[in-house]
């Protein structure tokens, strides 16, 4: 046999995501490439690595053991790497991160000084909906993840970076109605809503549920820039993160409709399982964190006040 560690790589990838596309849109390659460097690997292999029924992609049960070791492998090599740098007293190894979709607007402010000082570690952060990230954590597959609700029924410890504001948006300024002309124009107009297991659409859900609104019409988008744009677009109104929408209200492509009980405030936070042996990298990235976010929100984050 006479593989590498490409294809080690890529093979793993397409285990992971089910889907060469994906594999290929994370690793940053084509898809023709992806599907060549898997080709290459399973010309080594009598036995089949995969299978495609339908459209669908499904790893063999033969496949799943190669997927195990050509995980093991990698980890062995990425250790190497990772001594290597640390005999010469650099910082090194893997930061890995999973990130509710919001908090992207929100994490690379905290990463961007602790990776420039520290060149030898390596990033793996998946940006996904409530739900996922809590699960993610549960199984110890990530040292830290970002959420703006902490998860029930987890033991965790937990670093607040940063206030989430929490409001109702619309492409109409609303500002000189009274309250109650707020709530019937609420009540009849078409409420958009991330899919379930966000974390936002949680928030609204609970919101409506408090003022007792009945909405004419629900419509479910599945990443808060499709709501966004949605909002922008006329199409409804939405509770969201006040975090991403800087420019939008800026430029007053949006407005912060003013109704009683908002903005909902609640805190980023970036959390850990409780007794969780740190790395050094995750122990490194925690001190960053705990002696820089208050520089990091004064000089990324002081517009929040504006609003």
């Amino acid at each position: 046999m006479n593989y590498t560690l490409h294809q080690l790589q890529v093979f793993l990838k397409v285990t992971q995501t089910k889907s060469i596309t994906k594999a290929a849109e994370e690793l940053h390659l084509t898809q023709p490439a992806v599907s060549i460097q898997l080709r290459n690997f399973q010309d080594q292999f009598e036995i089949p690595l995969t299978e495609i029924i339908g459209r669908q992609l499904y790893v063999t049960d033969f496949g799943k053991e190669i997927a195990i070791a050509a995980n093991t492998i990698l980890d062995e090599v990425y250790a190497i790497n990772y001594k290597t740098m640390a005999f010469k007293g650099q910082l090194s190894g893997r930061l890995k991160l999973a990130v509710v979709s919001t908090g992207k607007y929100v994490i690379p402010y905290f990463l961007s000084g602790f990776l420039k000082n520290n060149l030898a570690v390596e990033l793996e952060m998946d940006v996904n909906n409530k739900t996922k990230v809590v699960k993610a954590l549960k199984n110890n597959e990530v040292d830290f993840a970002l959420v703006s609700v902490l998860p029930k029924d987890l033991a965790i410890e937990s670093e607040v970076l940063l206030d989430n504001k929490l409001v109702l948006v619309g492409d109409t300024n609303l500002e000189s109605m009274p309250q109650k002309e707020i709530t019937k124009f609420i009540s009849s107009t078409p409420l958009l809503f991330r899919e379930m297991g966000s974390a936002t659409r949680m928030a609204m859900e609970g919101y409506i549920n408090q003022k007792k609104i009945q909405s004419k019409m629900a419509i479910q988008l599945t990443s808060n820039e499709a709501v966004k744009q949605a909002a922008i677009a006329g199409i409804g109104i939405s509770i969201m993160p006040l975090i991403g929408l800087k420019n939008e209200l800026d430029n007053r492509q949006l407005h912060i409709i003013q109704s009683s009980g908002l903005p909902m405030v609640t805190n980023w936070r970036l959390i850990w399982l409780k007794g969780k042996k740190m790395s050094p990298v995750g122990s490194a990235f925690l001190s960053y964190i705990q002696k820089e976010k208050q520089a990091i929100i004064d000089e990324k984050f002081s517009w929040i006040n504006n609003y």
